[in-house]
C-alpha cells in the first residue's frame, strides 16, 4: 500500500505541475494575442469622413422627385445648373467657396470616456487642416464618468480653443457631470428643449463587508506606507479619520471642476449650479448652462443652407464581439446609474 500512496502522491504532484505549466502557457498565449490584436487594430484604424451636404441633397431630391411634376423638376434641374457654373467660375477666379466649413465630431460617452481615442484622432487631423474660420460641431451625448478620463476629454477639446477654432457643443439628449465637464468648453452650447444638462458634482460610494466577516471570524489585513494610501476600504474596518479625509478628496475634486467650469463659462454663476443638480434644456438656458435651444440637426442643417460644406469626422475602429458587447453594457450601466441620480463621473470616485 506504501507504493500505491508513493504513486498517488507523485502523480498528484505531476498533474499540479502540468497543471501550472499549461496555466502559465494559457497565460502567455493571450498576452501575446491580445497585444497583436491591440496592434491590430491600431493599424486598421481609418479615419471616415462625408460630406453631409450631399446626402442632405440625395435626400431633398428623393423627395422632390415625388412632390414635382415634370415642368417644376426641368426648372429645378436648371437652377441647378446655373448654380454650379457659378461655383466652376467663382474657384476658377480664386475665390474660396464657401468661406467656412463645419467639421462634425461625435462623443458617445461611457463611464471610462473610452471615446476619448476616436476624438483624439480626429482632431489631430483636424489642427493639421482647419483654417481660423472655420468651425466644429460636437455632438455631445454623455452622462460623465471617471474624473480622470473626462478631464483628458475636455482637454482634447481645449486644443481646437488654442488652436483658434471656434468649437460649438449641441446636446440632444444629455450633457452630465464629465458630460457638461466637457461642453462647457464650447465657444457656444446648444441644447435640446429637455436635454439633461449639468450635475456638476461629485459622489463616491462603495460598501463595507468588515462587520460580516468579522462575523464570519475571517480576518482582513491591508499594509500601506503613508497615512492617507488609502482612507476607506471595502474589507477592512473604516475610521471617522479616513471618513474625513475621503470627504475633503471629494471636496478637493469639486473644486478643481467648480474652477475649470468657471474658467471657460465666466458669466456663469457657478455656486447657484455646482449643486450636483441637474435641468433640462430650457431651464439650462435660464441659468446661463447653455447658449441656445436647437437640435445638432439643427445647427448642420443651418449651415449647409447658409452655403457652407459640412463634412461629419468619425476614427473608425474593427472592434470583436467582446468589445462591443462591453462597450453596450457599458452604455446601459451609465443609463440606469443616471436615472438612479448617480452621474458616471460622480462614481468614478468610487475606486479610490
Amino acid at each position: 500500500m506504501h507504493w500505491l500512496a508513493t504513486f498517488g502522491l507523485n502523480y498528484g504532484l505531476f498533474l499540479a505541475k502540468a497543471a501550472t505549466l499549461v496555466a502559465a502557457i494559457a497565460i502567455v498565449v493571450i498576452v501575446l494575442t491580445s497585444s497583436a490584436i491591440s496592434l491590430r487594430r491600431e493599424k486598421n484604424r481609418r479615419l471616415v469622413v462625408e460630406r453631409v451636404n450631399d446626402r442632405l441633397e440625395r435626400m431633398a431630391d428623393t423627395l422632390s422627385d415625388a412632390l414635382l411634376n415634370d415642368a417644376e423638376k426641368k426648372a429645378r434641374a436648371k437652377q441647378r445648373k446655373k448654380e454650379t457654373k457659378q461655383k466652376q467660375k467663382a474657384e476658377k477666379l480664386g475665390k474660396k467657396h464657401p468661406p467656412q466649413r463645419l467639421f462634425v465630431l461625435d462623443f458617445d460617452g461611457d463611464i471610462r470616456a473610452s471615446a476619448v481615442d476616436g476624438l483624439r484622432e480626429s482632431i489631430n487631423a483636424l489642427l493639421q487642416v482647419a483654417e481660423s474660420d472655420d468651425e466644429v460641431l460636437l455632438r455631445l451625448e454623455s452622462g460623465g464618468g471617471m474624473v480622470h478620463s473626462y478631464g483628458l476629454a475636455a482637454s482634447q477639446l481645449v486644443r481646437l480653443r488654442d488652436a483658434g477654432i471656434r468649437l460649438t457643443v449641441a446636446v440632444d439628449q444629455v450633457a452630465a457631470s464629465g458630460g457638461y465637464m466637457m461642453a462647457c468648453v464650447g465657444d457656444r452650447i446648444v441644447a435640446a428643449p429637455f436635454a439633461i444638462i449639468g450635475s456638476i458634482g461629485v459622489v463616491a460610494q462603495l460598501p463595507n463587508f468588515n462587520r460580516w466577516l468579522s462575523d464570519k471570524h475571517i480576518d482582513f489585513e491591508m499594509h500601506t506606507a503613508g497615512d492617507y494610501k488609502r482612507t476607506l476600504t471595502v474589507f477592512g474596518e473604516n475610521t471617522d479619520a479616513g471618513r474625513e479625509k475621503f470627504r475633503e478628496e471629494l471636496e478637493d475634486t469639486h473644486g478643481l471642476f467648480k474652477a475649470f467650469v468657471a474658467r471657460h463659462r465666466p458669466d456663469l454663476d457657478i455656486d447657484s449650479v455646482a449643486t450636483g443638480e441637474h435641468w433640462y434644456g430650457s431651464q439650462a438656458l435660464e441659468k446661463g448652462l447653455v447658449d441656445d435651444i436647437a437640435t445638432s440637426d439643427a445647427v448642420m442643417l443651418g449651415a449647409a443652407r447658409d452655403g457652407r460644406d459640412v463634412f461629419t469626422i468619425a476614427t473608425h475602429t474593427p472592434q470583436g464581439l467582446i468589445a462591443r458587447l462591453t462597450g453596450q453594457t457599458s452604455r446601459v450601466l451609465a443609463k440606469t446609474l443616471h436615472e438612479q441620480g448617480l452621474t458616471r463621473a460622480e462614481i468614478g470616485r468610487s475606486t479610490h
